[in-house]
């Protein structure tokens, strides 16, 4: 069985997600994934259906009764993966923004880290498809979670990421007080508190194709007071 568990949230993500799995199921051997979808109205848990019945025991579904937001997601997909036997747990978008081709190299860095983060920013700016505003705004946004929590990661929010199922374990899912991409922020900030070794490798993003984005001002804003609190302490329990 694969060692590792590819967790992907979806809320409408139809048309993208059926080009992502075949893409994720070329490395099948390596590689469990598991879809998390809140009852999108598209049918997105539909088409995840289908690959659980083509591949069973490899492609599994968690269907959530309603949208809960990002975070809920990943902690009820954390959960799923660790009652299985894998060693790895991904994070991963499903608005095929990060090429699953790079899946196997973040497992070859897992021999050296804890926890392994996709960098649009290590060697450079890899970004295709934005506006000149986004990037300055991602960029800044970066920075800024940098010099508050004090974790020298080149990008703190990105949604494709490797643990060792030892974090998870040691991480109190329960206590996790972040839902939306302020989530990224808060586990790594637990990890990087707890000695846990982060390690970084270059991606390119790429700005999704279709579908729409989840991104809204209470999202940005619950990050923005996020490091704050973490920085203080009140979210160290």
């Amino acid at each position: 069985m694969a060692k590792a568990m590819v967790v992907i949230p979806t809320y409408n993500e139809r048309e993208n997600l059926s080009r992502l799995l075949p893409e994720i199921l070329a490395h099948k051997e390596k590689f469990q994934i598991l879809v998390v979808d809140d009852n999108s109205p598209d049918g997105t848990g539909e088409i995840a259906d289908e690959f659980v019945k083509e591949y069973p025991g490899i492609v599994h579904v968690l269907h959530r009764e309603s949208k809960q937001g990002l975070g809920k997601a990943y902690i009820a997909g954390f959960k799923y993966a660790l009652k299985h036997d894998v060693d790895y747990i991904f994070e991963m978008d499903a608005d095929f923004s990060h090429n699953p081709a790079r899946l196997p190299d973040f497992l070859l860095m897992m021999k050296q880290y804890d926890i392994v983060v996709g960098s649009r920013y290590l060697n450079g700016i890899s970004v295709v498809n934005w506006s000149l505003r986004r990037l300055l705004l991602s960029l800044g946004a970066s920075r800024y979670v940098s010099i508050i929590t004090g974790m020298i990661i080149y990008y703190n929010t990105v949604g494709l990421l490797c643990f060792r199922r030892e974090f998870r374990e040691a991480s109190y899912l329960d206590k996790v007080h972040s839902d939306g991409y302020s989530f990224q922020i808060e586990m790594n900030y637990r990890a990087h508190k707890r000695g846990f070794k982060i390690g970084e490798i270059p991606i390119i993003f790429i700005d999704r194709h279709a579908g729409t984005s989840k991104m809204s001002n209470k999202i940005i804003w619950e990050a923005i007071f996020m490091v704050w609190r973490l920085r203080l302490g009140f979210y160290n329990k």
